[in-house]
């Protein structure tokens, strides 16, 4: 008998993998929690049925979160992540020394001992000394603290259940407190091709817009997302991702990646014009 996880991008439109086995299926106080095997994209990591990552393409989606912001910020020293249980974000942030400290704030502790456990591959540096872990809600956590971070990376799930706090002009404003003078804010800003998805891409960028006086999007290609073209969010208070980009410097770290480039870096700000309409409208 073949097995299929399903996830419904919308009314009219399926996702599917053929699976091999399942490997955790819980329920924690939050969510919905599945991990799968799969022969096309290793294991797939689900919350509430929808697709968090794939070891085959998770590298598209933590390397842009994290190497935009990192090419742009000439002295990042303390960050602040926001969900990312999973651990990818973590591990690519842990790759520059220059980061002395991190707070990582996930409300369900039940997705970090899953994902150490099966996803060694995206986990294995959330025990990096350097790394605080604080379970709890990011929305309260964000709002004790003022003038602190030079990176402020929201890796969260999606505009609804536990993660419907993080896509509100209030806690955007927490963020812009709680950065420092030259900080950037990173967000996960959804995808701009199915309606409701693009509706909400819209509101959120409206919402950052009122609040940082640099706010632009960039564009990635995410195989296993509704659509493959997803956005995130960067937001400064001093720095501009094109005009200040670091080529020299940060090509001069060395680190390997698989997607990311700063020639790409600049591509990925230049978004279609559909997307352009779709923000500015």
């Amino acid at each position: 008998m073949e097995l299929w996880f399903t996830e419904n991008h919308t009314d009219n439109v399926k996702f599917s993998i053929k699976i091999e086995k399942q490997l955790v299926s819980e329920k924690s106080q939050y969510q919905q929690i599945d991990i799968f095997e799969t022969k096309e994209f290793g294991k797939v990591f689900a919350l509430d049925g929808y697709i968090m990552l794939t070891e085959k393409d998770e590298f598209i989606y933590h390397e842009m979160i994290t190497h935009v912001p990192m090419a742009v910020h000439p002295d990042v020293k303390k960050v602040l992540v926001i969900g990312a249980g999973d651990g990818g974000t973590i591990r690519e942030l842990t790759r520059y020394d220059s980061i002395e400290y991190i707070d990582m704030v996930e409300i369900d502790a039940k997705v970090v001992e899953v994902c150490k456990e099966y996803l060694p591959s995206t986990a294995c540096k959330l025990d990096d000394p350097r790394v605080h872990i604080h379970y709890q809600d990011g929305l309260r956590f964000v709002r004790t603290k003022e003038n602190e971070y030079d990176l402020i990376i929201v890796d969260s799930t999606d505009p609804f259940g536990p993660g419907e706090g993080l896509f509100t002009k209030e806690f955007y404003g927490n963020c812009f407190k709680a950065l420092k003078e030259d900080g950037i804010l990173i967000n996960q800003h959804e995808s701009p091709f199915y309606g409701n998805d693009a509706k909400a891409a819209k509101q959120t960028h409206k919402k950052i817009a009122s609040v940082f006086p640099i706010s632009l999007v960039y564009q990635f290609h995410m195989p296993t997302y509704p659509s493959g073209h997803w956005l995130f969010g960067f937001a400064s208070k001093k720095y501009h991702p094109l005009k200040d980009i670091r080529y020299d410097e940060w090509n001069a770290l060395g680190i390997k990646t698989k997607y990311y480039n700063t020639s790409l870096h600049a591509g990925a700000f230049a978004v279609p014009n559909y997307v352009i309409e779709i923000l500015n409208s």
